[in-house]
């Protein structure tokens, strides 16, 4: 158990899951299926007073049945942390602590470039673009972890309650 939030960082295997790309404007949030197989953009939530809106992230919680949450940490191409990342982690200790569920941090390299690309394909356009970014966004990064889980055979990425590493450490 974490000692801080009485949220336990064991991470179920089966479930749906909940991805979010935390951005300091906009949260995009991407969901599955309970057998992890189909993911879908889900919609894009103000990160404006996210620290104020644990109610709407335990309806989410609740509505959405999510057994858990996997939240983007942007990191360097060289494995090394930035502000942004210290904020992402900050909000997952607190997505987990609100939810009482466990939350796991994964890399989220190339999402937003990947999401672009699968937006420019898809015929969006540039308005339409910046209103589902981000929820695409989080999609990628909820796919990626599903595919690198089955891959590896194991539950990828850190937990929320891991600390955070030492200027110019690599998370690896």
């Amino acid at each position: 158990m974490n000692e801080s939030s009485n949220v336990s960082d064991e991470f179920p295997t089966t479930g749906r899951l909940a991805a979010i790309d935390f951005g300091s404007v906009r949260i995009g949030i991407a969901i599955c299926d309970p057998d992890r197989i189909l993911a879908s953009p889900l919609e894009v939530h103000s990160a404006v007073d996210w620290v104020n809106d644990g109610d709407y992230y335990r309806d989410l919680t609740k509505v959405e049945r999510i057994a858990a949450f996997v939240v983007g940490l942007p990191i360097h191409l060289d494995g090394g942390e930035s502000e942004k990342s210290t904020q992402a982690r900050e909000f997952a200790r607190w997505l987990a602590t609100t939810t009482g569920k466990p939350v796991r941090l994964f890399d989220e390299r190339f999402t937003t470039a990947d999401a672009n690309n699968r937006m420019r394909a898809a015929g969006y356009t540039r308005q339409g673009k910046k209103k589902r970014i981000d929820a695409v966004a989080a999609l990628v990064i909820l796919e990626s972890f599903i595919e690198a889980c089955r891959y590896r055979g194991e539950i990828v990425g850190k937990p929320s309650s891991e600390e955070i590493p030492a200027k110019g450490e690599s998370i690896d």
